[in-house]
């Protein structure tokens, strides 16, 4: 935890500039699995320069917003997951496999045809840079080993648990990289625990501990129902929730604002630092900071505030950026009110 109450955060990612991604094709490919080159409005030879400057009007956004620990906005993800699951052995990136994706949709995935290993770091620079330009605290974000198990077409193991478990070495010798750069929280992304209980319930949580084996300070695995952007109608309630009350991260971060979600759940996660969302990243307007503050008063009668850190429900990717830095500025003053109330 850090030592701020009732800190602010987001969840990772943060709009894209239109300067830098076309977002009428990322809108017609939502959260791709595989290489997606044609979202990128910049030739390759200066990509990484554009990158960096949008990086750093993330970074300084969240600062401007008041943001506690900030992440560098992923801007330099096609999506979520795909640049580090495309950066492993084991993988065919030339020819993908199509499956079922989590909103029902056929989708392209990359197919495993060798062991997965981790061959050289993927997001080191990514976090060299987001500590090199700001003094706040800082979060970097990964891909889960169950999530990637089910974002790939197996034709190696035969057997989704070893392949995990291979994603999970893989996944933990990054975070281990991570943290030896200097960032102070490696979060997990794991929103197919949610999408596929019955799988998760057999090795989700065992994967994870082994991605979470020997990382240092502050851990958070991250669940979610989907984007807004990808699933507008969305359930009251976790299929797969309680179970993480028996792995290594310290926080659980979940979606409580859009789905409204029955705030009961918490009493199943004793001893964990709740990361709650907010923000209705579905709902256009911008919250007030007292609808902000009563979704943290909400969440104060279930645990303390020492256990409870402030947050979007999920990543910002998909939003406008006036309308994800006006919701941010919102949280950031909603936890303010709140904070002053509990110091009396």
């Amino acid at each position: 935890m850090t030592e701020t109450l009732l800190p602010t955060t987001v969840v990772g990612s943060y709009p894209q500039p239109d300067w830098l991604v076309d977002r009428a094709v990322l809108a017609q490919n939502l959260v791709p699995r595989v290489r997606m080159k044609q979202m990128w409005r910049v030739a390759e030879d200066a990509l990484e320069q554009a990158q960096d400057d949008a990086t750093l009007v993330a970074i300084r956004d969240m600062e401007r917003a008041g943001i506690d620990i900030v992440t560098d906005g992923e801007i330099r993800r096609e999506s979520y997951s795909n640049r580090f699951a495309l950066a492993l052995d084991g993988v065919d990136l030339d020819n993908p496999a199509r499956t079922m994706g989590r909103a029902g949709k056929e989708t392209l995935v990359p197919r495993v045809i060798g062991p997965i290993r981790r061959r050289e770091a993927v997001e080191l620079r990514d976090v060299e840079f987001l500590v090199a330009n700001t003094d706040r605290r800082t979060k970097i974000t990964l891909p889960g080993p169950f999530t990637l198990s089910q974002q790939a077409a197996d034709e190696h193991y035969r057997d989704e648990e070893a392949m995990a478990m291979d994603y999970a070495v893989a996944v933990n010798e990054e975070a281990k990289a991570l943290k030896r750069a200097g960032v102070d929280v490696i979060q997990f992304d794991e929103p197919w625990m949610q999408a596929r209980p019955e799988a998760a319930a057999r090795f989700g949580v065992k994967v994870l501990n082994r991605a979470l084996e020997g990382i240092e300070g502050d851990t958070v695995v991250h669940l979610c129902f989907g984007y807004a952007a990808v699933v507008k109608d969305k359930p009251s309630g976790y299929s797969f929730l309680p179970q993480l009350a028996e792995c290594r991260a310290a926080q659980i971060s979940i979606e409580a604002a859009q789905p409204r979600l029955d705030l009961g759940v918490l009493d199943a996660l004793p001893g964990k630092t709740i990361m709650l969302g907010v923000l209705d990243l579905g709902d256009a307007a911008v919250e007030t900071p007292e609808i902000v503050a009563e979704r943290i008063r909400a969440a104060l009668r279930r645990l303390p505030a020492e256990r409870l850190v402030v947050a979007p429900d999920c990543g910002m990717k998909y939003l406008p950026r006036e309308r994800a830095f006006g919701k941010l500025k919102a949280m950031v003053e909603g936890a303010a009110i709140v904070r002053r109330e509990l110091a009396g």
